[in-house]
């Protein structure tokens, strides 16, 4: 599965880098590979591709121009988040974050030719399969806008009253209730069942994310730590404390377990989720250390 969302990743930053008529300036076309390669763990196109195989995949090619694309919007994202007017990122993936290796106003740049691209690579495999097609990018554009998207998440750091369940269903979840809904609606079935198993491997990560930036070191993550403290922004270790935290963390991977929907790959994507599970939860060193 890794070789086959990787060939997809590519042939999408291809279409962004060249078209038959013209190619992209160097600086950005190199800059956009810096963004995308090599990559982190995938596991956005990785849950997307997973619940596709378990509900048929009857159309790879839909499959393949929705992971890469979901993967495109999560990049753009890093990109931009890592800017000066947010969170002023120096490092991302263990090496320098965009802005910092080729410019504040390329970074700029590739965070928008990347989301412009994701929708690109959607429309063209949307002309096979237009009901389909049509589904994939409703279902991307509302993770990526606003009032529930990634831009509403990030906004949300700049209230100062911050309904931190909404929070982390706009800045995390939404990508991931994308993974699970678009997976369903490239195979043709219907993504609404599959919102709620999105929702909760979303909100599991926004936790592991909170607990990371409290708890591991800058080269364990190979981006800056300590980033929620500097920044005053909400999180669940500031709210309920490192076992609180975890034990939110382990309701939430639970509860992405029991609400994976009846499907034939049912059984893998179980096997899937306890994986993510076992990666996901820190280990405290007694229970006692839960208090």
């Amino acid at each position: 599965m890794k070789t086959r969302i990787e060939k997809s990743i590519e042939s999408a930053l291809g279409s962004a880098r060249r078209s038959s008529r013209s190619s992209a300036p160097p600086k950005l076309a190199a800059a956009l590979d810096y963004a995308v390669k090599p990559g982190g763990a995938r596991i956005r196109p990785t849950i997307l591709t997973s619940v596709a195989l378990a509900c048929g995949d009857d159309r790879p090619d839909l499959t393949n121009a929705a992971a890469a694309s979901l993967e495109m919007i999560h990049c753009a994202s890093l990109v931009h988040d890592d800017m000066p007017c947010f969170d002023d990122a120096d490092i991302r993936r263990g090496k320098p974050s965009v802005h910092k290796a080729f410019s504040e106003s390329l970074a700029l740049l590739v965070g928008d030719t990347l989301i412009v691209n994701a929708f690109d690579v959607l429309g063209e495999a949307a002309e096979k399969s237009p009901a389909r097609g049509i589904k994939l990018v409703r279902l991307l554009s509302a993770a990526a806008g606003s009032p529930e998207g990634i831009c509403a998440g990030q906004a949300w750091e700049s209230e100062i009253k911050v309904d931190l369940g909404a929070y982390h269903r706009a800045k995390t979840g939404a990508l991931f209730v994308a993974a699970t809904c678009m997976g369903a609606a490239a195979a043709g079935h219907d993504p609404a069942p599959w919102a709620d198993l999105g929702s909760r491997i979303g909100q599991a990560f926004q936790i592991a994310d909170d607990l990371a930036d409290a708890l591991k070191t800058e080269e364990e993550l190979g981006k800056p730590v300590g980033q929620d403290v500097i920044h005053n922004r909400p999180n669940a270790v500031s709210e309920r404390g490192v076992a609180g935290a975890i034990a939110y963390l382990e309701d939430a991977l639970s509860g992405a377990i029991s609400s994976i929907p009846s499907c034939p790959g049912e059984a893998a994507l179980c096997e899937l989720v306890r994986h993510t599970a076992e990666k996901l939860t820190p280990i405290l060193p007694t229970p006692a250390a839960r208090v």
